[in-house]
């Protein structure tokens, strides 16, 4: 393991010192395993953030000496982004959005699909990558292998049958549920011989592996990339979507309002050129800067050490997990070759509801994991082996508000300062579990939710507060 990288970063997270309190009394140090869902973010971007609040202001037309600094600052992170992308200046443009599920709603409304469009995506999706193409065109799912990896042969096939249909292939850069990374590039140059575009949902892959969207001669370059700070160690409100200038820039904006126009009269609109007309109102420059400082972090940790230390810590606790009776691991269960997984693993123990597992890991031994179905609802299906049946069983249950009786599986996910021991504190809770060595709960029928039997509800207000402190 890359212990010395490991140390650095643990100790810079900000929150790493969280105390979170025991059913069986006292505190924990809180082990935090749930970073696909969200990752913190490290002490020096925060104090990056704090150095800029002190020049913020608005941005673009301004003439105050705050106002420029701010501008510049907020331009110099669209390019730092932008160089993290391997985006092509010439080409490409970096627009700022709230997250990758806006961006990719921007990108479905401004895209030029036609009335028999198809859009070729798979079954392994978040719903950010499904739902907005639902709205504009035929979808159509690539299947799955056995082990939760792509089936590239079907996709292939599936191009071939739908060739000259098929506008933009839509596929996740790193699965959010079995951890599969895709061969992205392979992927591209198989959709532009089909003569369509293609774009990356890269929030899963981009805090774990570099990117790189290539020359737009290139015929692995990637036409469209969408992401996330609050996935990249940036929890400040801030997505991006990065792609082809031209293209974009062909249709109204797919929102209007201040700050996307050069002139409006009464009867005429003269529309700002990208990226300005992509970000109404006012920007997320807070965010965009906390996002350009975790980029140039992650470029200056290195990337090699980045996916060494995962497949390590990844090997590590796929052999823990496959020792604890019970346990099954969703997808692939071992790591054979490095950097074909990030540390995304979906479990489960048998006979034991995923929300009980999540609970009783929350309460007792201060682990945060993720359970359910991680919107990605085909894919665990998949994962699952459910059928037809089984699967029209499952909408049947939620159109009846009953979100207990739904299917799922849990979650654990790393970030670059996880180590050893939080795997540790993750398994030697699960083979507690596993012979049932935990408190009683008592789980709503309806929603699944389940909390220690005869205990009170923790009060986060105990522990946070909305409420400044006043000027004295």
């Amino acid at each position: 393991m890359v212990v010395s990288l490991t140390r650095k970063l643990r100790a810079e997270v900000a929150g790493i010192d969280v105390s979170a309190p025991l059913l069986s009394g006292g505190t924990r140090a809180f082990v935090n395993l749930d970073n696909a869902s969200s990752t913190p973010t490290f002490r020096p971007i925060v104090e990056k953030v704090d150095e800029f609040i002190r020049y913020y202001t608005n941005v673009g037309r301004g003439t105050g000496f705050k106002s420029e600094v701010a501008t510049w600052a907020y331009e110099e992170s669209r390019t730092a982004i932008a160089r993290f992308l391997g985006a092509d200046p010439a080409t490409d443009t970096v627009i700022v959005t709230r997250n990758t599920t806006e961006s990719m709603n921007r990108l479905a409304a401004l895209f030029p699909f036609k009335s028999d469009s198809v859009v070729l995506t798979t079954l392994m999706e978040h719903h950010s990558n499904d739902l907005p193409w639902r709205r504009r065109a035929r979808a159509v799912y690539a299947g799955l292998n056995p082990d939760g990896s792509l089936d590239l042969d079907d996709f292939a096939a599936k191009l071939r049958e739908l060739r000259g249909k098929v506008a933009l292939v839509a596929v996740t850069g790193a699965s959010n549920v079995s951890g599969w990374v895709n061969p992205i590039h392979q992927l591209a140059r198989l959709a532009h011989e089909a003569g369509a575009r293609i774009v990356i949902d890269a929030a899963q892959v981009a805090p774990h592996r570099p990117i790189d969207m290539k020359k737009p001669d290139d015929p692995e370059h990637l036409d469209f990339v969408a992401f996330s700070g609050h996935k990249t160690y940036a929890p400040y409100g801030i997505g991006i979507l990065a792609g082809n200038r031209e293209l974009l820039n062909a249709a109204e904006p797919s929102l209007v309002g201040g700050g996307v126009v050069d002139l409006v009269t009464l009867d005429s609109i003269v529309w700002r050129g990208l990226p300005g007309r992509e970000e109404a109102g006012t920007p997320d420059v807070v965010g965009a800067v906390a996002l350009a400082a975790a980029v140039k972090l992650l470029a200056a940790f290195g990337w090699d050490k980045i996916t060494r230390h995962e497949d390590e810590l990844t090997a590590y606790a796929l052999t823990r997990l496959g020792r604890i009776p019970g346990v099954k691991v969703f997808g692939k269960a071992r790591a054979d070759g490095p950097g074909d997984r990030i540390g995304v693993i979906a479990f489960e123990i048998k006979g034991k509801p995923n929300q009980l597992v999540g609970a009783v890991l929350a309460c007792e031994a201060a682990v945060g994991v993720r359970c359910g179905l991680f919107c990605a609802h085909p894919h665990v299906f998949a994962l699952l082996g459910m059928d037809e049946s089984a699967t029209r069983k499952a909408c049947e249950n939620a159109s009846c508000g009953r979100i207990a009786d739904l299917p799922g599986v849990l979650r654990a996910s790393f970030g670059l300062y996880n180590d050893r021991s939080d795997v540790d504190a993750l398994c030697d809770s699960l083979e507690a579990i596993s012979r049932g060595d935990h408190a009683e709960y008592d789980c709503d029928p309806k929603t699944g939710d389940c909390r220690p039997k005869g205990r009170p509800r923790l009060n986060p207000a105990d522990y946070f507060s909305l409420s400044p402190r006043l000027p004295s």
